[in-house]
């Protein structure tokens, strides 16, 4: 099917699914999670060769990490759409907002958007998140996965809209644009009398095209350049197991950390044994002049590697002479999506939280908890690192808008007022 006829077999289906029941909406859910585990062995199958073909073209470690699946990746995968279906639902939700004097009675309603396209690179575990998510929140999702792992999506997506089917909700509530061609990706960024939403989730150069050439609106998940400042007050046995966490549990992934800055009263003390650390675990070092006065071993950090988003065994350190320096370098760097601090002063976490710009800040935590089931919304769409309309981890909420309701009893306006 061409995209047009996705998004208007999407259009269709976001009106049905609009009105669907939360019973109806978790019912599909669980059917979808049935046959993701049905279809494991043609999902691991096609996976399979598109990580061998990923190897073969020497892509990065992380990115194959990120593209792989096996029988333990696609279980949890499964459970997270399932785990959305136990979320409370959002769509129908009414808040209080005023009375009026002459007697209308105003409130709001969260609706859903609409139709909901999804760009994204490798990583096929977004293509049931996605779907898992839009359907609760009533959208119909419309995905277009990158062209590595095609093979991989397009059995999965097979497989969630079995599921909707068997539940009696319409198919094309789960489009997927199986086209590899880029042409695909203009035609659906054109489509805005039938699409309401884009969301691109990957690297910088996705997230500028499709900002450039949308006419729809867009919810950027930008990349994710976090950094951990560890200050003069730390306390650095913490610190240590912070940011080694927050660099190496999962390099690949857009809340790891990219660089870290250390305060100078404490970087002769602290860097060594983090250094060990890291070199350990396979991490290459790069570090300011101050830095490699303390690790003389380590390569020189450039210019540009104060703005690169490494998804890799990598890190840049930094030496600062003050808690401004830190901060002022993240407003510099940082992306938007995650930052944290690592202190016992009080007031140094209060600034650094109230302060610095971005979805999350953590004072003595890991910025590796910026996720949607970390957080306890459940399985996520994405960081949004923009401002409106929503920011942060992108769960059902950031799914919905909401309308006015009002309620009169014959009330009519006075032009005179």
């Amino acid at each position: 099917m061409n995209v047009l006829k996705l998004a208007q077999s999407a259009k269709a289906a976001a009106r049905a699914l609009a009105l669907a029941s939360t019973k109806d909406k978790n019912r599909a859910l669980v059917a979808m999670a049935r046959e993701l585990r049905r279809a494991k062995s043609a999902i691991l199958r096609a996976n399979a060769l598109e990580v061998r073909a990923a190897k073969a073209a020497g892509h990065a470690t992380a990115f194959v990490d990120r593209l792989f699946l096996d029988a333990g990746r696609l279980e949890k995968i499964a459970r997270a759409v399932e785990k959305v279906a136990e979320l409370p639902d959002p769509v129908g939700e009414i808040t209080d907002f005023t009375a009026r004097p002459n007697g209308l009675d105003i409130k709001k309603m969260r609706v859903p958007l609409g139709v909901i396209a999804i760009i994204y690179e490798s990583r096929p575990g977004v293509t049931a998140d996605a779907a898992a998510l839009c359907l609760k929140s009533g959208n119909a999702a419309l995905l277009r996965g990158g062209r590595e792992a095609i093979k991989t999506n397009s059995v999965i997506a097979a497989a969630l809209a079995k599921g909707l089917k068997s539940a009696g909700l319409p198919p094309g509530a789960v489009g997927f644009v199986s086209d590899p061609d880029r042409a695909a990706v203009k035609e659906l960024l054109s489509l805005d009398r039938l699409i309401d939403l884009v969301i691109p989730r990957g690297g910088p150069e996705l997230t500028v095209m499709v900002r450039r050439e949308s006419l729809i609106p867009v919810l950027s998940h930008d990349k994710g350049l976090c950094h951990t400042y560890v200050d003069a007050a730390a306390d650095l046995r913490m610190a240590e197991a912070i940011c080694f966490n927050a660099k190496a549990e999962r390099p690949g992934v857009c809340n790891a950390m990219e660089t870290m800055l250390v305060h100078k009263s404490v970087a002769a003390r602290f860097l060594p044994a983090v250094a060990k650390r890291f070199e350990s675990a396979g991490v290459e070092l790069r570090g300011c002049p101050r830095t490699r006065k303390i690790l003389p071993g380590i390569k020189a950090a450039v210019a540009a590697d104060w703005d690169e988003e490494y998804l890799d065994f990598i890190l840049s350190i930094k030496v600062v002479d003050s808690f401004e320096e830190a901060v002022d370098h993240i407003a510099r760097h940082g992306s938007g999506l995650a930052e944290a601090i690592v202190t016992k002063d009080e007031k140094a976490a209060a600034r650094f939280l109230r302060e610095v710009d971005a979805g999350a800040v953590y004072r003595n935590a890991s910025t590796r908890f910026t996720d949607g089931g970390e957080f306890g919304l459940g399985a996520e769409m994405g960081i949004s690192t923009q401002k409106l309309h929503a920011r942060g981890p992108v769960a059902l909420e950031g799914l919905t808008c909401q309308k006015f309701v009002v309620k009169g009893s014959g009330q009519i306006r006075d032009s005179r007022n």
